[in-house]
């Protein structure tokens, strides 16, 4: 029997905001977007994981851009708050599945900044929220599974998953998790109805 749900944050409770934060960076640095994510991408592991400060992150991207650090003592703070645009369908979808009495999770990949301005919005329909960058994993690693379903109190197969990357699916069915690929919030009602869970 689902006893949770957990929900991934960018790309499901909020439209993706990689494109936009890549292009505010651009535009800040005065660089091109793929030169951004190329050079974010050598620092994004411990940069989500928490193991190195934002300020530490703009040292090593500006030293292998050539260019100068930011102004801004949190550029990343900013940069989330120009492009955060929640899809409000599926926060609700989120509440109604709590007042129905199944626990509720949000699982993402998340940097400090971006974890502080989620908590700066004062959501209250998780249960349980685990971040890459507070506990030193991330998706697809067993171990951030393996620690939300801990704090949600259920067994693998007692939880579905919802994701819009392929391979941070696949990583919660290698723990045993019930899963479903996000599209839009109808094809996760459609799907959540095929777990015998209805939402109206």
């Amino acid at each position: 029997m689902i006893k949770a749900v957990i929900f991934d944050w960018g790309g499901v409770l909020i439209d993706n905001p990689a494109p936009g934060l890549i292009a505010y960076f651009a535009s800040s640095l005065g660089v091109t977007g793929e030169a951004i994510n190329i050079a974010y991408g050598k620092f994004a592991p411990e940069f989500q994981k928490g193991l190195i400060s934002e300020e530490i992150l703009w040292e090593r991207i500006c030293s292998e851009l050539g260019v100068r650090k930011p102004y801004s003592p949190s550029l990343w703070t900013d940069a989330f708050r120009e492009v955060y645009s929640p899809k409000e369908e599926m926060f609700t979808l989120a509440s109604r599945l709590r007042e129905k009495g199944y626990k509720v999770g949000l699982l993402s990949n998340t940097e400090v900044a971006a974890m502080n301005y989620f908590y700066e919005q004062g959501y209250d329909m998780f249960d349980a929220t685990v971040f890459s960058c507070a506990v030193g994993a991330r998706k697809p690693e067993r171990r951030i599974y393996e620690i939300t379903l801990g704090r949600l109190g259920v067994q693998p197969e007692e939880a579905i998953f919802i994701d819009d990357r392929v391979d941070f699916i696949e990583g919660a069915e290698k723990v045993g998790i019930n899963v479903i690929l996000f599209k839009n919030p109808e094809q996760v009602r459609k799907e959540l109805a095929s777990f015998s869970i209805k939402i109206t």
